[in-house]
């Protein structure tokens, strides 16, 4: 039987989502009361959302790390040399702080940062690409090996970039993020560049004939 040229089509829940919201509520039992609370709120959001077409899951970045879409990320914790953390925060004082001649040259870099804690022992470095993990850190490798080995020689048993081991030190110590938010998943640094150019000229015309 053919549906009615008037009805509405509702998407259904995707398969084991109400699995999923009865085993969340259940772990929520426990939380504070606003907790609780809130969650209610959200589950409320997301079932008056059930005909929108849910986002695209996060997936792998190929060794190690998460994707959506053109755009992945790189989180990794790392032990501190002696030394170490006091070497680093010098180099990146005399670039006040910003990487962008390092960053620019890489071409896959959306953007980096660089969190040193617990009391100058560990640091976290994270940064956000385009495309697969291999291919990001061999565009490091051709591109900017020196900066790295600057920043990374703070790591404590960083082998350089240049070794056959580089990828296994990074790999071990880089964590997937399971949760992530990027704005614009579908465009590479690249297109975003050329979608700026554009802008700018288009505003450029503008101002001529106004």
């Amino acid at each position: 039987m053919s549906a009615s040229p008037n009805s509405v089509s509702v998407s259904k829940p995707p398969p084991g989502a109400n699995e999923k919201v009865e085993q969340l509520r259940k772990l929520f039992s426990d939380a504070p009361q606003l907790g609780r609370k809130a969650l209610e709120n959200v589950l409320r959001e997301i079932t008056s959302d059930a005909s929108e077409t849910p986002p695209p899951p996060v997936e792998s970045a190929g060794r190690v790390g998460s994707r959506l879409d053109k755009v992945s990320e790189l989180t990794i914790i790392v032990p501190l040399a002696p030394g170490g953390a006091k070497r680093l925060r010098a180099f990146l004082r005399l670039l006040n702080g910003n990487l962008k001649r390092g960053g620019d040259l890489v071409g896959s870099l959306h953007n980096m940062r660089f969190v040193f804690f617990d009391n100058d022992t560990r640091l976290l470095f994270a940064t956000t690409y385009d495309g697969e993990w291999d291919a990001y850190i061999d565009d490091f490798v051709a591109k900017i090996p020196d900066y790295l080995d600057i920043i990374d020689s703070a790591w404590d048993g960083w082998p350089g970039i240049r070794d056959p081991g580089a990828k296994d030190y990074l790999a071990k110590h880089q964590i997937t993020a399971e949760g992530w938010y990027v704005a614009h998943p579908d465009l590479t640094v690249a297109e975003t560049a050329r979608l700026k150019r554009i802008g700018k000229a288009v505003d450029e015309f503008l101002d001529k004939i106004d």
